[in-house]
């Protein structure tokens, strides 16, 4: 049974490392949310490190500019692991081929920016989809649309045996009070229609390889038993960190706030209704983050 508590600071001496997801823990997609900034720059005066976990289908960099125009400080966190960053580096290692077919919006186009992780990268080439080897998905052209407005592109895709490197496994996130579909169910809808998708985000293992590398560019070494991670994705941090055999703190009031019936606090007979659903076990659960 999970243990709901009232602040990041009743657990934080039990963790040198917090591996924390972005939108809908830190901020909305509009602004920040003020207390858990606070609750991150706490952490690291008290000697802890923050890695910066994100679905997001860009780069490190464009995440952090991101963060400074949604008055995220720097001073909250110590580096930041993306899934666009783990999945760039499998693009330019070819894994769905040097022509490809590219799925998202004019800000997603930093995608194909050089990376460093890569050593001898293969030449990536932008194609209409009659002439691709594979698809790069970012997210969908309308993040309102019904993701099944793609069927006949994906339906032509999956007889070509085209592979769809899908750059953020989220579903849906809630920008403001508007929620927007993701790059997780444009290939949810490839998977379930016979097309191949490949993941790289949370809750799969490459983004926690990638954070791994992270800490050990800061020289840190820590044990598994010393990391929580915080999120508010049953199925993506939630789902992650039980993969990776990892403490963490389930933010209800992020996606599943009308489901956990959170005001303040999740009401717990809720809370532990929505747990056995979703067939999760956090260690610890909290309305927001503070």
């Amino acid at each position: 049974m999970t243990q709901i508590i009232n602040s990041l600071a009743d657990i934080a001496n039990r963790y040198d490392v917090l591996l924390v997801d972005l939108w809908g823990c830190v901020h909305n997609g509009v602004s920040a949310y003020d207390e858990a900034v606070a609750a991150l720059k706490g952490f690291r005066k008290g000697g802890g490190t923050v890695v910066l976990l994100t679905n997001a289908p860009r780069s490190r960099h464009e995440v952090a500019k991101q963060l400074e125009r949604l008055d995220v400080s720097k001073d909250a966190y110590d580096t930041i692991a993306t899934s666009g960053d783990s999945a760039r580096a499998a693009m330019f290692q070819g894994a769905v081929g040097e022509k490809v077919w590219f799925m998202g919006q004019p800000h997603d186009e930093s995608f194909f920016d050089e990376l460093e992780l890569v050593k001898d990268p293969v030449t990536i080439q932008r194609v209409p989809l009659e002439d691709a080897e594979g698809i790069v998905c970012c997210g969908p052209f309308d993040p309102l649309a019904d993701p099944a407005v793609n069927r006949p592109q994906f339906l032509f895709a999956k007889q070509k045996g085209l592979k769809l490197l899908c750059a953020n496994p989220d579903i849906v996130v809630d920008r403001g009070e508007t929620r927007e579909w993701c790059a997780g169910a444009l290939a949810l809808l490839y998977t379930e229609m016979g097309g191949e998708s490949l993941y790289f985000g949370k809750p799969h293992p490459p983004i926690y390889d990638l954070a791994r590398r992270r800490l050990a560019e800061l020289g840190k070494d820590v044990d598994r038993s010393r990391i929580l991670a915080i999120g508010d994705g049953p199925h993506t941090d939630i789902d992650g960190a039980m993969g990776e055999d990892i403490d963490a703190l389930f933010i209800t009031g992020g996606l599943a706030a009308q489901e956990t019936g959170t005001q303040t606090q999740p009401d717990p007979a809720r809370l532990d209704a929505f747990l056995a659903k979703e067939r999760i076990s956090p260690q610890f659960s909290i309305g927001f983050l503070r």
